[in-house]
């Protein structure tokens, strides 16, 4: 299907309350699909609008900019050849899109544990940062994903911790010349990860030490693990370089769940946030239904 074909499809499917004559659901429709650009820079992934723009992910990026976003997300990118890569660079660049993060290749997030303090472990950690330097060049990205590992109980947690600071050193050492951050992930997904915590992952990036070194705060792992995510933001500020979102429970967008995201992304708009906003959760319906969804509860939170 042509862009052009399917970018009319989208607004007359989005857009189909306008065709009942409703005008309170014309004027929401018109506001969905404006293409203004939102406050922040949310950025999706691919799949999210494939309903309507297919499958390809080169269309997909196209219609999410015209919808008003402008930047995306790909954790899988070291996954694409790398004619695709270039391409997803030379496509974002055209339209003054952004690359948000990628997650570092193998050996970077939970294949092994930076934690131990295990020669072959920070190796394997090493190589993952040097193909990441590789490919964001090709996307211009200038943050990626890290994860440390799991915890390793046989040792006292402050040998735990420098451990995972040596390593990450090593790591921000290879990136502080291209001007990459590796950006840290607490996660609730087990507790066997070494880190799950806001303050956890600013005291590891306070010892790292490293431009290069930085938080990735997303608001679903934390509001699962700690709460309160304004103050600790806060507290935490100047260690935090990206941030991702997701409602809970349910992991889907905002206004799905409890966390009232107008407030927190008004607050990151009073604190000056130019960065990027992930959209890292799924959504509540399916297809083009779940598509305007989608794009409407980021039209009510971005509202502010």
């Amino acid at each position: 299907m042509k862009r052009s074909d399917f970018i009319k499809s989208g607004a007359a499917l989005l857009g189909g309350s306008v065709l009942l004559g409703n005008e309170a659901n014309a004027k929401e429709s018109s506001e969905i699909n404006s293409g203004k650009t939102f406050q922040l820079d949310y950025a999706p992934h691919q799949g999210m609008f494939s309903a309507t723009a297919g499958k390809n992910f080169i269309d997909e990026i196209k219609y999410m900019h015209d919808l008003g976003f402008r930047s995306i997300e790909d954790n899988g990118l070291p996954g694409r050849s790398v004619e695709e890569q270039t391409k997803v660079g030379e496509t974002l660049a055209k339209l003054g899109m952004r690359m948000g993060v990628f997650v570092v290749p193998k050996g970077g997030n939970g294949a092994n544990t930076l934690a131990a303090g295990k020669t072959e472990h920070v190796d394997i950690f090493l190589k993952g940062i040097r193909e990441s330097i590789e490919i964001a060049k090709r996307v211009d990205a200038k943050w990626i994903t890290v994860v440390p590992g799991d915890y390793q109980r046989n040792l006292p947690i402050g040998v735990q911790t420098a451990n995972v600071v040596e390593g990450l050193r090593r790591g921000a050492e290879l990136l502080e010349p291209h001007g990459i951050t590796m950006v840290l992930e607490p996660l609730s997904d087990t507790p066997d990860l070494f880190l799950r915590y806001t303050d956890q992952a600013y005291e590891v990036c306070k010892a790292v030490n490293s431009p290069s070194c930085k938080i990735l705060y997303d608001a679903y792992h934390q509001q699962k693990n700690e709460g309160n995510l304004i103050d600790l933001m806060n507290l935490c500020w100047s260690e935090i370089a990206y941030i991702q979102v997701g409602d809970n429970p349910g992991r889907r967008e905002p206004t799905t769940g409890e966390i009232n995201y107008k407030n927190v992304f008004k607050w990151l708009k009073n604190k000056g946030y130019t960065g990027v906003i992930g959209m890292e959760h799924g959504m509540s319906k399916s297809g083009v239904e779940g598509e305007k969804a989608l794009v409407a509860a980021y039209r009510e939170v971005d509202n502010f």
